[in-house]
């Protein structure tokens, strides 16, 4: 067991007067009035996010976005991973010249040179920043419906 397992199995049999001084202890704050269980929770997830970090405040985002539109009913809107085979090529125009990508098996080349991702090679080519899939015309998000919904 490791250290951060012993940790938050010992949460469940400390007291309330223990768990607001370990709170005080993780947060560096004054403890909030709220029952053990949610102390527990907030104790855990501190512990947690020291171990194996947070999430990135986009992704967070994208997390409470797809739970707000889940809480109203909506359908949830997946970003998918694009798979290409290798040997694929790509055949995009762009200010009538016709631009092709053929896919390896890691990364892309264009123009005799080895990139990457596709977005870096559309940035190439337009000069501006910008999605390489969406550039080369791949389908990348489907709707989910929610399990409430069906």
């Amino acid at each position: 067991m490791s250290e951060l397992d012993r940790k938050l199995a010992e949460l469940n049999s400390m007291s309330p007067a223990q768990l607001r001084a370990l709170w005080r202890e993780c947060w560096r704050r004054p403890t909030p009035d709220m029952a053990p269980d949610l102390l527990r929770r907030g104790i855990a997830w501190k512990l947690q996010s020291r171990v194996h970090g947070v999430l990135p405040s986009i992704t967070q985002r994208a997390l409470d976005a797809a739970a707000d539109r889940l809480r109203r009913g909506e359908p949830i809107t997946l970003a998918r991973a694009v798979t290409l085979k290798s040997g694929t090529r790509l055949v995009r125009e762009w200010r009538r010249k016709v631009h092709q990508v053929v896919v390896l098996d890691q990364g892309f080349e264009h123009d005799g040179r080895r990139y990457s991702s596709l977005t870096q090679i559309a940035s190439a080519i337009t000069g501006v920043h910008c999605s390489g899939p969406k550039f080369f015309g791949l389908r990348k998000r489907h709707a989910l419906q929610s399990r409430s919904a069906a």
